[in-house]
């Protein structure tokens, strides 16, 4: 937000715009303050779990961005922040940059289990007695890899020419292998060639050509060197070399069958010579223009069961609300009384974010918008799961996912945050800064919420100083104490852990200190903080301090002193503070 323009009686006033954010409107937080609750995942029954609270009544997709990489989350509309050295069970934000991710071979099986259904070959009876698993975490992490191509059997000629140009790309790996390109002493990656939908074919192609299929390998193959080669050199480059070296081993033979192929920012792209609307199934991954819901994975006829995922923003569904009563009660043994219309409404369905809608001259929104949505996953058009996702400028946020308990088999935590990756590396096309997969909360002295740093390679957010530290660096750290100020530690180029700085003091009066200045931290600098004095009246601090008395002023700027340590200097200055 701009700085508020002065009125009459030197009074400031933002209107809903907000000039500083680019019309994007206004962020509105009432300060809650410090909040002692019960854990649930220790389950000490004791008030063992700090946390600061706001309560927000509008919020700008980028000021929430700049909140969850400062450890907030919401709940609703309440925005809470663990307090990580005085509560129980410390809690990191974790987040996973979607192109680098490597999936485990238990991730690709559940791909395959679910293509499997879908295509009626699936034994469902013995996968449900092996399987035998319900993800009853609090918070779903949802992360999407590049699903395994089926061949159709002659049925679904697209399918079968992603396979082929699969194989191309492997075989093009085996050679650089060979050629010592690449070193052959550990297992790479396999290639998966995705389609690119028709309203994103032009967004990275030539006027004389079109964008058909896209594959990530070179982002994979990049971070499985890093993790097993100490001597691999951490460079932005390495994806974009990798893509450059397999798309000029698959050129002539791509070409030979009416493609181009070339490399671009680490993706390898396959264009078509001239326009061939024809060539893609137009039912799979339509965006439509008017509806409200993006329809990202369409059936095929060859299918056994229809299978759909539809984006919608966040709005009350009664079906949705039954099939979550159907979760908790089933899942979490929740008691009927405890899963009402509106407890569901408070927790999942009302946001506090604006919604910014898509627009086709603005490359920095994604084709769906930016604010708070649900992805529905339907089979035979029957709900199955719901993902409650935050979709922000620079990630797609997960918070929660509920599931039909009858289809537990399908691992469906865990499908539908493999979809939920997958989403982010197909946006990034049309949206470049959106590259990130936030999954929450990673809890490491609770077993059941270790899960999310299964996706890999993950990064877990420093309390003290707000940067991003490696998984593989944080854990050993974690493994010895439950708090630890990660980015105290960073990785030296032979990739062992290095201590670069250890605090003589852990500042025990520090429970939301980061790494601005002392003076904020004395609560010096509050001239600037943006304050709500009424409905339409926005001023700075500065000018406010005259109209209280001295034991009213001085109890209000230790509140407001407490506010900016909590969100910071910069967004305390964005955000409007209510009074009210």
């Amino acid at each position: 937000m701009a700085e508020a323009k002065k009125k009459g009686g030197g009074e400031a006033s933002t209107s809903g715009g907000g000039g500083g954010n680019g019309g994007r409107g206004e962020s509105l937080v009432r300060d809650c303050g410090p909040r002692e609750s019960t854990c649930g995942y220790c389950k000490s029954g004791a008030l063992t779990k700090l946390s600061h609270g706001l309560r927000s009544q509008s919020l700008t997709v980028d000021d929430y961005q700049a909140l969850i990489d400062r450890g907030w989350r919401r709940s609703g509309c309440y925005l809470y922040k663990p307090d990580m050295e005085k509560s129980c069970c410390p809690s990191y934000t974790i987040r996973l940059k979607a192109s680098e991710f490597v999936p485990s071979k238990e991730q690709i099986r559940v791909s395959k289990r679910m293509q499997r259904f879908v295509d009626g070959t699936l034994d469902v009876k013995k996968t449900d007695k092996l399987t035998h698993e319900l993800d009853s975490s609090g918070e779903s992490c949802n992360i999407a890899t590049e699903s395994p191509v089926v061949d159709g059997g002659g049925k679904d000629e697209t399918n079968q020419f992603m396979h082929f140009l699969s194989e191309k790309i492997n075989n093009s790996v085996q050679v650089s292998m060979k050629s010592e390109e690449f070193p052959s002493d550990i297992q790479l990656p396999k290639a998966f060639i995705k389609r690119v939908v028709p309203a994103k074919r032009n967004l990275q192609a030539d006027n004389s050509e079109e964008l058909i299929f896209s594959c990530n390998i070179a982002f994979q193959i990049s971070a499985t060197l890093r993790r097993f080669k100490k001597d691999f050199q951490h460079t932005e480059s390495s994806a974009l070399s990798i893509a450059e070296i397999l798309a000029s081993h698959s050129k002539q033979t791509v070409e030979a069958r009416g493609l181009s192929v070339r490399a671009c920012n680490g993706h390898i792209n396959f264009y078509s010579l001239t326009k061939q609307p024809d060539l893609i199934d137009p039912r799979g991954g339509i965006i439509s223009k008017t509806a409200p819901t993006e329809i990202i994975c369409g059936a095929r006829e060859s299918q056994r069961h229809r299978f759909e995922i539809r984006l919608k923003q966040s709005s009350f569904d009664y079906e949705e609300y039954s099939l979550y009563k159907k979760y908790q009660l089933t899942v979490h043994n929740d008691t009927p009384d405890h899963v009402t219309e509106s407890s569901y409404k408070r927790f999942l369905v009302d946001t506090p974010l604006i919604y910014i809608p898509p627009n086709d001259n603005n490359a920095a929104v994604p084709p769906c918008g930016f604010g708070s949505f649900h992805q529905q996953y339907l089979v035979d058009g029957k709900l199955i799961a719901v993902g409650v996702v935050d979709i922000l400028p620079k990630c797609l946020s997960s918070k929660y996912l509920f599931w039909d308990p009858d289809f537990a088999f399908l691992s469906l935590g865990k499908f539908s945050a493999l979809q939920e990756i997958k989403w982010v590396n197909e946006t990034q096309l049309r949206c470049p800064s959106l590259q990130y997969y936030y999954l929450g909360y990673y809890i490491h002295t609770c077993n059941k919420m270790r899960y999310k740093a299964a996706y890999r390679p993950s990064e877990l957010l420093c309390p003290f100083r707000y940067q991003w530290v490696p998984y593989d660096i944080s854990k050993p750290l974690l493994d010895r104490k439950k708090y630890v100020i990660l980015s105290d530690y960073a990785t030296s180029q032979n990739g062992e852990s290095l201590l670069l700085n250890v605090l003589g003091s852990r500042m025990e009066n520090l429970r939301f200190s980061d790494n601005e200045s002392d003076s904020e931290a004395n609560g010096a600098d509050l001239n600037n903080v943006l304050i709500g004095v009424r409905a339409d009246v926005r001023r700075r601090f500065k000018d406010l301090r005259h109209a209280f008395n001295p034991s009213r002023r001085k109890f209000l700027e230790s509140q407001i002193q407490r506010y900016v340590r909590a969100v910071g200097t910069e967004l305390s200055e964005k955000m409007v503070y209510s009074l009210h």
